[in-house]
């Protein structure tokens, strides 16, 4: 006799756990609030949708800073390849680009989506569009599902993949957590992780929309020497602060005090602080009577020169052909060492995952299933597992929807 199975959230992780479970010869339901599946696949990766990470499993694990030894047999059972293979099959051909990121070979979204729901409808998986209210448990096992029309069906599993906090207007508004802590569940500390990041600087208000490519941002924590995170890449200046690729990686090292924590900005990291000087001293000959806020238009972006020269404190109408050496260290020192220094992170409804979650202790990671009630099953970002950007989310959500399918 065929088991009956309930979903709870149609988005990445909620669509493969149903899939998973149907195709197992289950008879599933996924109860959805919004109109449409996978709202928040949608606007991933700014409408393309960074699928997956093409890397192995010891990768993975090195760019989830939260659970990754949770997650080895949710990776193991179903890897970056696995998802790869199961959007081809479902007829959405794939492409690999920079740091190993994967995309739709048409570069929309809502073919990813499609691929996923061609998949469980596929198996005659019933997508219901309708919110829940609770889930019922009985004895220490789930039993039922109650609707907020008052309606309640009963089942004999239920996978919870309700997401996290971040956009909440893509339906994520921390229902699940609710459901769980009603069965008993602990839900720890919900913070927002890959959100831009605001700065106490005012001069990123002038310097706003701007975008800076192939820059190296380090994130430093007061009283250590060494960064805690260090990388190439693009950045944006916003009004309130920074944002960008580089910034949402970073901003998943900054824990409880934000204030702790400082960037400083390469401008220049092909060219270490002797061969910028030589660049520096052959622009300054090359006009040498030119005022210090004039002479830089050939290494810098045009918006950024009267925040470095302001930055250097040196007077702007002085002539390069009479900046000392010392002045000249100065504004090599700015060039290479921006200070930007965190006032704190933007809300937890901008970011785009959200930190914290289940408890990882209450979770069975063979299986995805509840230590407290049997039969619920846990699956994506309402567990406490968050990863780095480059796809690797998704295929948490992915690793952990197919196997919490696959075990109901």
């Amino acid at each position: 006799m065929k088991k009956k199975i309930a979903v709870i959230g149609a988005g990445a992780a909620g669509l493969m756990a149903a899939f998973a479970a149907a195709k197992n010869g289950n008879d599933v339901t996924v109860f959805e609030k919004n109109a449409r599946p996978a709202r928040k696949v949608m606007i991933t990766g700014k409408g393309r949708c960074n699928v997956t990470n093409n890397c192995d499993k010891d990768t993975f694990m090195q760019n989830t800073p939260h659970g990754a030894r949770f997650m080895h047999s949710a990776y193991s059972v179903f890897s970056a390849a696995d998802t790869m293979q199961f959007f081809e099959d479902m007829g959405v051909p794939l492409k690999t680009e920079r740091g190993n990121r994967v995309f739709p070979v048409s570069d929309k979204a809502v073919d990813i989506v499609d691929g996923l729901v061609r998949a469980i409808n596929k198996y005659d998986v019933k997508l219901v569009n309708a919110s829940v209210s609770s889930i019922g448990a009985e004895e220490g096992q789930v039993r039922s599902v109650t609707l907020q029309n008052g309606q309640t069906h009963f089942f004999d599993s239920v996978i919870l993949a309700t997401g996290g906090m971040s956009y909440p207007v893509t339906g994520s508004t921390g229902d699940g957590y609710k459901f769980a802590t009603e069965l008993g569940h602990t839900v720890t500390p919900l913070r927002a992780s890959l959100v831009p990041v605001m700065i106490k600087e005012n001069f990123c208000t002038r310097l706003c929309g701007l975008s800076l490519k192939n820059v190296k941002l380090s994130l430093y924590v007061e009283g250590k020497k060494k960064p805690v995170f260090s990388e190439l890449g693009e950045m944006m200046f916003t009004d309130f602060g920074i944002t960008g690729p580089l910034v949402l990686s970073a901003s998943a090292y900054i824990d409880k005090e934000p204030e702790l924590y400082s960037f400083k900005l390469d401008l220049k990291p092909a060219l270490d602080t002797d061969t910028l000087d030589k660049r520096i001293l052959r622009d300054f000959a090359a006009g040498a009577n030119k005022d210090f806020i004039n002479s830089l238009d050939e290494l810098l972006p045009k918006r950024l020169i009267s925040v470095v020269v302001q930055n250097t404190g040196i007077d702007p109408r002085k002539k390069v052909n009479s900046l000392t050496r010392e002045e000249r260290a100065k504004l090599v020192t700015e060039i290479k060492e921006t200070k930007l220094s965190v006032l704190r992170l933007r809300p937890i409804e901008e970011a785009v995952i959200t930190s914290g979650g289940i408890k990882l202790k209450e979770i069975d990671p063979a299986t995805m299933q509840s230590k407290i009630i049997e039969r619920l099953y846990f699956a994506g970002e309402i567990i406490d597992v968050d990863c780095f950007t480059g796809g690797f989310n998704l295929q948490a959500a992915f690793s952990t929807g197919y196997l919490a399918g696959i075990s109901v």
